[in-house]
């Protein structure tokens, strides 16, 4: 691989389909060519704090991620060199033990609701990309997330939902689609976008 990586920010509220959007794009190309980094990975270290003090957490602002470790990976991805990203502990709070050892490859995609929050990671991107979803399709398809993959309760999920979620994502999410150059309303379904974006990184690969 001789030239700099394409990296490509995605970004959008939670439930908004910024995940099936990553993942329709990446299945256009091969598993050598795309490689994508989850900004949820990179929540900060709480092994210090009291397990009591960890259920607080946030996860919905920016203080919540280690940005400073995220860029400074896509700095060393970008020069060539693999780099070990971390895994968090949810059952725990906290950075797991683990880590996974991940290669360079020609298009990075960083994908999380703030990613676009950091002037820094705005930097290093080629192409930002919002995925906009209206409120009541984002809320339904977290309901449905986390009532079937977390075994959350539909009062603690709505509760979230008004309490912490929502305030953060017009607060710091929502502000972020000014940085966006493309706009991608209803995520994944959204196939002529997707088709769009596709078609941009291959020039860009071609050079």
């Amino acid at each position: 691989m001789s030239n700099k990586p394409v990296v490509i920010g995605v970004a959008g509220g939670s439930g908004s389909g910024k995940t099936s959007v990553t993942r329709s794009i990446s299945q256009r190309f091969t598993d050598k060519t795309i490689l994508v980094i989850e900004q949820d990975y990179y929540y900060k270290d709480q092994g210090h704090l009291p397990y009591e003090e960890r259920l607080n957490t946030n996860y919905d602002h920016p203080l919540a991620f280690d940005n400073d470790l995220l860029i400074e990976h896509v700095k060393t991805l970008l020069e060539q060199r693999p780099i070990d990203k971390p895994v968090y502990d949810y059952t725990k709070h906290t950075r797991s033990e683990e880590v996974i050892r991940v290669e360079p490859k020609e298009v990075i995609i960083l994908e999380g609701i703030l990613i676009l929050e950091d002037q820094r990671l705005l930097d290093l991107m080629d192409i930002k990309v919002f995925v906009d979803t209206d409120a009541d399709v984002r809320i339904i398809r977290r309901l449905l997330r986390d009532m079937k993959e977390r075994g959350r309760t539909i009062d603690s999920v709505i509760e979230q939902y008004i309490n912490v979620v929502r305030p953060m994502h017009l607060q710091f999410v929502e502000p972020t689609k000014r940085y966006a150059d493309i706009i991608i309303p209803e995520g994944g379904q959204n196939h002529v976008a997707i088709d769009l974006m596709a078609t941009k990184i291959q020039t860009i690969l071609n050079g």
